[in-house]
């Protein structure tokens, strides 16, 4: 098993983002992983139609990575 995501996984929040309108267990791709200053991962979140809600720069701390059951 992986210990650490990757390009195009899936993942989910473990809290919530209010600023971004982003529930705790909200699903979104990750996109791009960023070494510095931090290593993190950037997400992007759509809707049910495909289009954008955000792209956050998040944590490993942040994420955990998606069941079936989340989908």
């Amino acid at each position: 098993m992986r210990t650490r995501a990757e390009l195009q996984d899936l993942v989910e929040l473990r809290a919530a983002v209010p600023e971004e309108n982003l529930p705790a267990g909200a699903v979104g791709t990750i996109v791009h992983m960023f070494h510095r200053p931090e290593f993190a991962y950037e997400v992007e979140f759509i809707d049910e139609d495909g289009r954008m809600l955000s792209s956050l720069a998040l944590t490993p701390d942040k994420i955990r990575q998606a069941g079936a059951a989340d989908l």
